[in-house]
């Protein structure tokens, strides 16, 4: 018998394994990704994915396809929507969920000390 995992469940997998992300519910029923309680991103079942990002990196992953308008926040850019619909958005929902944990991580190292 063969199984297939759900959108969801694949992301949810791949993206928990990752250094300091926890997963859980978020405020509106959503699933949450957190990295210290800074979240990168969340899901709305296996239909779509919500993220923020810096304006100026909105812009061009707008222009790039990647993202959308957040439905709640039309017209501005930051909150970002990604709709989830074959393979294809799976795995781009877990590089744009990658990209804002490597942010958020990126601004939460601690600074080396010059020798």
């Amino acid at each position: 018998m063969v199984t297939t995992k759900s959108a969801s469940r694949r992301i949810i997998e791949e993206v928990a394994s990752w250094d300091g992300v926890d997963v859980g519910p978020g405020r509106r029923g959503e699933l949450a990704f957190k990295v210290g309680g800074r979240e990168i991103g969340h899901l709305h079942g296996d239909q779509a994915a919500h993220f923020v990002f810096p304006k100026e990196l909105w812009v061009e992953l707008e222009h790039q396809g990647r993202i959308t308008f957040h439905p709640v926040f039309p017209k501005r850019q930051g909150p970002a929507a990604r709709t989830i619909r074959d393979d294809g958005d799976v795995e781009d929902v877990i590089a744009l969920l990658r990209l804002n944990h490597e942010r958020v991580t990126s601004m939460r190292a601690p600074v080396e000390a010059a020798e």
